[in-house]
């Protein structure tokens, strides 16, 4: 690659415990707890009946109401997380080359509740009752289009599926388009919005997800020994990636560079992780390899950390594997114990998280972790944040189908 370097210039958040940077930011360090009761629909039927809702999001707050009608909620999501992290970089304000800025946001599903709507009104109406809306609601690249549209960013546009990695491809492809000078400026990260009743009956089927309906508040235990499955979450989380002498010359304020990104395949399962960690291992080693940077460089990891008794042990084994004895000096946590599993826009969110660990120099903490697992023995910054001045951080994104994304995250010293 050229050399060239990206910067985080620009945080945008919507979550179930907070939206944008200084709301998510403090609601993290606080260890709040987004999961609930399902309120998006009766879910009285349903095995699992807890979810990690956003609340109170109005996209008329942030899209003008004749385009956010046309909009799934999973484009909502991304488009306004895009215009926040948008105003955030202050780019809007500095000028830049519209020809030089793109947008790469990917999402698990994409307009899911979109296809359960319409194919209720085919059913029940006809086929001439279809909207016309459907299929650009549907499609999983209408919320990397509809940025660019209102954003006008003519650069590279397209959207990354890779299940729950989808939004830590999207910021790993955005870093190599940056590197290979195809743009200045990146809109990148992932958006999801599956709270609905299709994926929610489909997600319990395959039983991934926690049924401790009755106690929804402690149902994402990451790492805990009492974890059961991932609570569903839905939102998203864009942020603006900037080449950094771009970046630097229009003196935007820098959280974080990004500095490595590693993709691999378990090639093992449909849904179950590689038993060994090795994919996930393979990912890390050539994020830490892209970064030019030794283990024992790292501190911090924000872990992929899903809360289902597989995955937890496979990543630890996998953090083991790569860090050695380091590993055991590592802080270790589990964003998803807070917001639960965005699935396509996991990625996205704990990159933001892991940028804003660094840019304040405090690792977010694993909630609800009660009980130790003998098979899960690092340390996982359990239930308290943390100080901690962090130099170089991982943050990890695995996904069904054997998909693994790692972003390797270093301070910016030239500021601050």
């Amino acid at each position: 690659m050229s050399g060239r370097t990206a910067a985080v210039t620009g945080i945008g958040a919507i979550t179930p415990i907070g939206s944008g940077r200084e709301a998510l930011w403090d609601a993290l360090v606080a260890g709040a707890n987004g999961a609930g009761p399902i309120t998006r629909f009766d879910a009285s039927a349903y095995a699992v009946r807890i979810a990690c809702e956003v609340k109170d999001f109005d996209p008329d707050k942030h899209i003008d109401k004749r385009e956010s009608r046309k909009m799934d909620l999973c484009t909502q999501y991304g488009v306004a997380a895009a215009l926040m992290a948008w105003k955030d970089s202050g780019l809007a304000d500095c000028g830049f080359d519209p020809s030089r800025a793109g947008a790469i946001i990917g999402s698990g599903v994409g307009g899911i509740q979109t296809l359960e709507d319409q194919h209720s009104t085919l059913l029940s109406k006809g086929p001439r009752r279809v909207s016309p809306y459907f299929i650009p609601m549907l499609i999983a690249d209408m919320p990397a289009g509809m940025t660019s549209i209102l954003l006008g960013l003519r650069g590279p546009n397209f959207a990354t599926v890779s299940a729950c990695a989808s939004g830590a491809h999207a910021i790993g492809e955005a870093l190599r388009a940056i590197q290979r000078g195809d743009a200045d400026v990146v809109v990148t990260g992932g958006c999801e919005a599956a709270v609905c009743p299709l994926a929610a009956a489909g997600f319990a089927s395959m039983k991934a997800l926690s049924s401790r309906n009755d106690d929804p508040a402690r149902a994402s235990r990451p790492f805990d020994a009492g974890r059961d499955g991932f609570v569903l979450g839905e939102g998203a989380g864009i942020v603006v990636l900037e080449e950094l002498e771009h970046a630097k010359r229009r003196g935007a304020r820098i959280d974080a560079l990004l500095v490595g990104y590693g993709a691999t395949a378990d090639a093992y399962h449909m849904t179950a992780p590689d038993p060994g960690g090795e994919g996930a291992a393979a990912a890390m080693a050539a994020a830490l390899s892209d970064a030019h940077a030794s283990p024992d460089e790292v501190q911090y990891v924000n872990a992929h950390g899903t809360s289902t008794p597989l995955n937890d042990k496979c990543e630890t084994e996998a953090l083991k594997a790569v860090f050695g004895d380091h590993a055991k000096r590592l802080a270790v946590s589990s964003t998803k114990s807070m917001i639960g599993h965005l699935l396509g826009a996991a990625g996205g969110v704990e990159f933001a998280a892991t940028a804003l660990a660094i840019a304040n120099s405090v690792v977010p903490p694993t909630i609800n972790y009660e009980t130790p697992d003998p098979e899960c023995d690092l340390d996982y910054v359990p239930n308290q944040a943390r100080d901690a001045r962090i130099t170089l951080a991982l943050t990890n994104s695995f996904g069904f189908g054997g998909h693994n994304a790692v972003l390797a995250l270093r301070r910016f010293e030239g500021q601050g």
